[in-house]
């Protein structure tokens, strides 16, 4: 069942119904692509206009405001009911970033770990000669903002993330527990 947002009434969507399904993952595929490229663009410019400080702070508000939008907006749409770490889980399979970093998710005895092996906002940063992007504080603040939609007992944990040292093949890694 699928609820119409604000944002979603004013789309006309009429050219997806003459699309196959071929054509609907190269389109969705370039959704995904360049909803990547304006959030990187958006961070870098914010940087040039503001200071490197600023673009991460501003980053942090964003993210910790639609983080909890979008948690909500998933679960409506594809009526995700289970509480806890089953139902953060499965909600976080569907979350945008999650597709396009390719997340590592794996549920353990003491929670859920998520394990970040490759990052193209921090690789695409090194190609270009900048250092990493301090993006811990951002990411506590997403998770934080998707997990309470799911469950308020769900915890965030980082166990490392950029400007943390970290290994190199993994960029963060991030441990999500019920609370007693």
């Amino acid at each position: 069942m699928r609820l119409p947002g604000p944002f979603e009434r004013a789309m006309h969507t009429d050219i997806l119904d003459s699309m196959d399904k071929t054509e609907l993952r190269r389109y969705l595929e370039f959704l995904l692509w360049h909803y990547r490229v304006v959030d990187s663009f958006w961070f870098i410019e914010v940087d040039r206009l503001y200071g490197q400080s600023a673009a991460e702070k501003i980053n942090e508000e964003v993210w910790a405001r639609t983080a909890p939008m979008a948690a909500r907006d998933l679960l409506s749409r594809f009526e995700i009911r289970e509480k806890g770490l089953e139902g953060f889980s499965r909600l976080l399979s569907l979350y945008t970033w999650t597709i396009l970093i390719g997340y590592h998710m794996e549920m353990k005895e003491d929670g859920l770990l998520l394990t970040v092996p490759s990052c193209p906002t921090q690789e695409a940063r090194k190609k270009r000669g900048l250092s990493e992007y301090a993006c811990r504080e951002m990411h506590r603040r997403e998770f934080e903002g998707l997990a309470s939609v799911v469950d308020e007992r769900i915890r965030v944990q980082c166990l490392f993330a950029p400007p943390d040292p970290h290994p190199q093949d993994t960029y963060c890694q991030w441990r999500f527990f019920l609370s007693d």
